[in-house]
């Protein structure tokens, strides 16, 4: 006796309505995805203007980004000294000051970063899954500027030099 496919709600059988639905079903699903990405954007949107809320105007291209992208936004093309699966780091060089550009795959494997880092203090300028650090410090606030982030200041340990 030949075996019967058991029937679906409109009459084909499940086994073929199985993948058809399930193809539906994932297009339905990565539909707001894509609309949410278009390029387009509303007549308010374009009528409104700038948006006065980040000070960086470049920052939404960087994060998160590539070391590369944001050595761009930054003045330089990077040199990089480590390509891992926790994180890419680049050094920059430019005639004001040398820095250091992370990007990291997951935010946290730069929480952890930071962590580390805490133990030797100073300033980093800190956005989403990148860090950059510069041998001079006040230079992180025009970088934010270009790029967005938070300047960070951390403590270290050990004893603090004392002022005569």
């Amino acid at each position: 006796m030949p075996q019967q496919h058991p029937r679906g709600p409109i009459g084909r059988s499940v086994s073929a309505a199985s993948p058809r639905r399930a193809a539906v079903v994932a297009s339905l699903a990565i539909l707001p995805l894509a609309t949410a990405c278009s390029g387009g954007e509303d007549k308010a949107a374009e009528e409104a203007g700038p948006s006065k809320i980040s000070a960086a105007p470049a920052a939404g291209v960087v994060a998160p980004a590539k070391v590369e992208v944001i050595a761009s936004l930054t003045g330089c093309k990077p040199k990089i000294r480590i390509e891992a699966d926790q994180l890419r780091q680049g050094l920059c060089h430019t005639k004001e000051v040398d820095y250091l550009i992370t990007t990291f795959p997951e935010e946290k494997y730069k929480q952890t970063w930071l962590d580390s880092a805490a133990i030797y203090g100073g300033k980093y300028l800190v956005g989403t899954r990148w860090i950059v650090s510069a041998k001079k410090p006040e230079m992180l606030e025009k970088f934010r500027t270009k790029i967005g982030g938070n300047i960070q200041q951390l403590q270290g340990i050990g004893p603090t030099p004392t002022t005569p």
